[in-house]
């Protein structure tokens, strides 16, 4: 098929406005789906961007910690329509996403005793088990390249499984070791591909290869410093107004800077997060338990927008059971506390673009990962499987290696794994199939006794 000739119309920041929301509800398929997506959109059907100009792009965000594809909509968002633009499109990548998943948290504290919700999630827990390998194997395929990166990810899971150590200080360590290696063995570090890869030109593009860079996003110290006094003011206001509202040992404000570090923290994706969260959602400050951990992955992975969003289930079921308004207001609580876990997981990254992206319209083309990145994403593939081996002990052994061991699970879960890398399904088709088998295998021995 012929490229189209014919140059398109600049759309309107309405036309855009009206885009980016239908894409905050269709958003499935984590980041590589919701990239391929965009690309897709923009840079084939509508031709908003050229190739080159949206691979470039790309590349930077996957430099940044924080959900990739987000940040790639807040940029071009931002390259089409200034500040305004960007943050429009960012915002409505997730807010869709947030919406859902404060419903489904609430159906799940309210209803998740009913046998038929109970027999769903028992379906999707062991299928969730699954997609955490599956993304474990997927990054690891596409990283762990040579010896010396595989050693980086072995030592991390150790680190985190048998040493509990926290997972700051992994991925502080592994960048260490990244840029050390990169002087002693630049080859062993070099820069792998992203999620996709360059395809045949579409046509003219409205910023094209060529498209001088508009006024807006060429840097300025003005411009620079502006950003970094509104984000930071924003940030301190914040967090500074919890703090005067309710104490800094507070619930919300504990979140609030909580997810600001998680969010500084997620490099490799959701997945290599998690840990993170687990360890102190859980372990420290109690807002959820294990079990519920595993669940609000379940729904993150049936939601659009970023997985990361699970962050979201987390503040909810944070503020309902600690009732931070009262227990007659468990409701207030949850929404909240999950609208304050969002505002402050994503703030980064809205940040990071709009402070960062006139550096990169000033060197079109030749952004790389560096070695330190390297590294940790190497790192991020050992506490991934540690994610995998923390989600199947708490699915097959419920009461602990002492309790008996759930077969059906087992089956459930070694069915999913089938799904994705044999048939190769799709998450939401594994999740979705295999909730129907939970709440089958449910009805059946309710039946039963």
């Amino acid at each position: 098929m012929n490229a189209n000739t014919n140059m398109p119309n600049a759309p309107t920041f309405w036309e855009a406005f009206a885009y980016w929301l239908k894409l905050g509800f269709i958003s499935f398929g984590g980041p590589a789906g919701q990239i391929a997506t965009m690309h897709e959109d923009l840079v084939e059907r509508k031709r908003w961007i050229s190739e080159k100009r949206y691979l470039h792009a790309l590349n930077y965000c996957m430099v940044l910690p924080g959900p990739e594809a987000q940040q790639l909509a807040t940029y071009i968002g931002w390259l089409m329509h200034r500040t305004w633009g960007g943050i429009v499109a960012g915002v409505l990548f997730v807010l869709p996403s947030l919406l859902i998943l404060i419903g489904l948290s609430w159906l799940y504290l309210a209803y998740g005793h009913v046998p038929a919700v109970g027999g769903v999630l028992y379906g999707i827990k062991p299928a969730v088990t699954a997609i955490v390998v599956s993304a474990a194997y997927r990054i690891g395929s596409r990283v762990l390249t040579n010896g010396i990166l595989w050693g980086i990810a072995v030592t991390a899971f150790v680190a985190i499984f048998a040493l509990n150590l926290p997972f700051p200080f992994i991925v502080l360590a592994a960048g260490i070791a990244g840029y050390i290696g990169g002087h002693l063995a630049p080859g062993k570090f070099a820069a792998k591909g992203g999620h996709g890869k360059a395809g045949k030109a579409a046509g003219p593009a409205v910023i094209d290869d060529e498209t001088p860079t508009p006024p807006h996003a060429l840097f300025t110290w003005t411009r620079f410093c502006r950003i970094v006094v509104v984000f930071l003011g924003l940030w301190g206001l914040s967090i500074g107004s919890l703090t005067v509202l309710y104490g800094w040992d507070a619930v919300l404000t504990q979140m609030a800077w909580f997810f600001t570090k998680a969010a500084l923290l997620t490099f490799g994706g959701a997945y290599a997060v998690l840990p993170y969260v687990y360890q102190g959602a859980v372990d420290n400050f109690h807002w959820v338990t294990a079990s519920q951990m595993i669940d609000g992955l379940a729904l993150g992975e049936t939601t659009p927008g970023p997985l990361i969003m699970v962050v979201s289930f987390v503040g909810f079921v944070g503020g309902w059971t600690k009732a931070i308004f009262g227990a007659d207001s468990l409701l207030l609580s949850g929404i909240v506390a999950a609208t304050v876990v969002t505002f402050f997981t994503f703030l980064p990254s809205f940040f990071l673009i709009l402070l960062g992206g006139p550096f990169i319209e000033s060197t079109h083309g030749n952004l790389k990962f560096t070695a330190p990145l390297t590294a940790i994403t190497a790192a991020v593939v050992g506490v991934i499987v540690n994610l995998a081996v923390f989600f199947a002990y708490h699915v097959l052994w419920p009461q602990g290696l002492s309790g008996h061991f759930e077969w059906p699970s087992a089956l459930i879960g070694a069915g999913s794994a089938f799904l994705l890398f044999r048939i190769k399904a799709g998450v939401i088709t594994v999740v979705c199939i295999s909730g129907i088998a939970g709440l089958l295998l449910t009805l059946i021995r309710v039946n039963l006794l």
